[in-house]
């Protein structure tokens, strides 16, 4: 950047002190009132040698001489506006991120911060070609990024580099009615738009396939990804009515068997059905006697048929009927059949393996264990093709390796609690960190109800407003100098504010996120990306060549 570049910057302040792990204290300027400078917004530091990209993370107010505040001038505006500056002034925690030495190109590879700047520092606005050198462009052919939203007080895009995103596990958090479907939304549009990877989307509330309700008064109705992507995406339901009722056509009808259901969904539904540890011990002593069928035929036993098998020493009768009872909730649930002719899981894989991206929704059926039994089950299954895949391609490397997954979960913290996570599928895709090309995109109001060891393996976290001091520690978890940007995050607006942190993003940043109106989706419909254009890409090639394997 050329010294009239520089001269065209807004100075806030100079830098009066600090350290490497706390970070630098800065001074306001006499002409900059501390009410318009707000924490999370991106400032320079021009070093002596380096320049100096940074986040203010808290503001404070000083004084030249204590005296000065036994006696303010109240009610004395001008003796007020005297002092302001000389006797009294604004300061602001600076935390440096990243770091480049004057005299390289901008172009060139930022480093981590492992110095301060010296006294007196100047501090600057960050500008336009500040942010690009930062955190690149969508218009660069070098790298998948998507414009994910602006800085506080600018219009300059900021982007998240989409091919590290699906490279590790990350999380969407924010409290109730922050916006945590539209940035999931947001998010997953990038992802597909871009083809870095294809997504298993279950959804819950029925809020990604097709219409949903907007935040926005001017805009009652948003579009889904199914509107936006067309053929790209396919929509499988467990309630075809309400589905219907809705208005989406063309949803596949997902149901599942009796013998799709193991031992290990048993576990993970232990709360919502009220089993005890003795209860999961009895089920895996009837697998073991009645095999693979053990919950249907469990099931179908009478009262006596229960004494006769707990006669052969096979646990207690109370406490075999009492798990059968729990059990019928399972038998209750709608989607869930004796015998299932037509295998949909399989058929979900199928539509992976060949690019395309699939929304399971579950219309009026979304209660948690609805939920939970279906992700599981299905995840499982999944994981297991991904693995076999991947070793595959290990063992020869001449096959064409399986695309990457990302699957999305809602109410994450149930699936990822510390009490299960080493149990459950999720739990084990998290800590794999990549290895057999799947990874979770975990939304949650509550991450301090997920297990600290996944929590750390999350590569990338956006998060919108937390309240609960709990959740903004677990946003935290395993990232160096956090509980600097606690300040940050809680004093977040409760709308269309993020910060985002990570592996995806050079540094932390708060962003206003980009609106999800008619200019988004004319953008998200212009250039390649769906399955609709008519050369085919590597991708698509690749895709069918998965599907004439599966066929296979």
């Amino acid at each position: 950047m050329s010294m009239g570049d520089r001269l065209e910057r807004v100075a806030l302040g100079i830098v009066t002190q600090g350290s490497l792990s706390k970070g630098v204290e800065m001074r306001l300027h006499a002409g900059t009132s501390v009410e318009d400078v707000r924490v999370g917004k991106f400032v320079v530091i021009e070093g002596r040698r380096n320049r100096f990209f940074s986040m203010l993370t808290d503001v404070a107010l000083g004084a030249a001489d204590p005296a000065i505040l036994l006696d303010p001038p109240a009610g004395d505006s001008l003796l007020g506006e005297a002092i302001d500056g000389i006797g009294t002034f604004g300061t602001a925690a600076v935390q440096p991120m990243l770091m480049l030495a004057h005299g390289e190109d901008d172009e060139a590879e930022l480093r981590p911060v492992k110095t301060v700047p010296s006294h007196f520092a100047p501090v600057y606005e960050a500008t336009d070609a500040d942010f690009a050198s930062v955190f690149g462009s969508e218009d660069d052919p070098r790298r998948a990024r998507f414009f994910i939203g602006r800085p506080l007080d600018m219009d300059t895009p900021v982007c998240i580099d989409l091919e590290r995103f699906v490279e590790r596990s990350n999380g969407i958090f924010g409290k109730s009615g922050t916006g945590k479907s539209f940035l999931t939304r947001l998010v997953l549009c990038g992802v597909i738009k871009r083809q870095v990877a294809v997504n298993l989307i279950f959804d819950m509330h029925n809020e990604y396939g097709w219409e949903a309700r907007s935040e926005n008064r001017g805009l009652p109705r948003v579009k889904g990804l199914g509107q936006l992507f067309g053929s790209d995406v396919v929509v499988f339901t467990i309630d075809k009515e309400s589905t219907s009722r809705r208005g989406i056509s063309g949803a596949h009808d997902l149901r599942l068997g009796y013998n799709h259901i193991e031992i290990a969904d048993i576990e993970l539904l232990a709360g919502e059905l009220n089993l005890n540890e003795a209860a999961v011990e009895n089920a895996m002593l009837l697998r073991d006697a009645l095999g693979d069928r053990w919950l249907v035929r469990f099931l179908d036993m009478r009262a006596e048929d229960v004494d006769a098998f707990c006669e052969q020493g096979r646990g207690h009768p109370g406490a075999m009927k009492a798990l059968q009872r729990k059990l019928i909730r399972i038998q209750n649930l709608p989607y869930v059949e004796r015998n299932v002719e037509h295998d949909t899981i399989d058929e979900i894989m199928r539509y992976l393996e060949a690019g395309k991206n699939v929304i399971i929704e579950f219309g009026a059926q979304n209660s948690l264990l609805s939920y939970m039994l279906a992700a599981n089950v299905i995840t499982r299954r999944l994981h297991g093709r991904w693995q076999k895949g991947m070793e595959e391609y290990l063992r020869d490397p001449a096959r064409t390796p399986p695309r990457k997954l990302m699957i999305t979960i809602e109410e994450a913290h149930k699936f990822l609690a510390p009490a299960i996570a080493r149990q459950t599928i999720f739990g084990t895709i998290a800590r794999e960190m990549r290895k057999y090309n799947v990874t979770l995109l975990i939304v949650d109001q509550r991450p301090s109800g997920i297990d600290t060891e996944v929590l750390s393996q999350v590569g990338t976290r956006i998060t919108a407003l937390l309240n609960d001091d709990k959740d903004i520690d677990a946003v935290f978890t395993g990232v160096s100098g956090g509980q600097n940007l606690r300040t940050v995050l809680a004093q977040l607006d409760p709308k269309q504010q993020a910060l985002v942190l990570g592996y995806a993003v050079p540094m932390p940043v708060v962003v206003r996120t980009r609106d999800y109106d008619e200019a988004f989706y004319a953008a998200m419909s212009a250039g390649p990306g769906l399955a609709a254009v008519a050369a085919p890409t590597e991708k698509a090639r690749r895709g069918r060549d998965h599907l004439k394997l599966w066929e296979d």
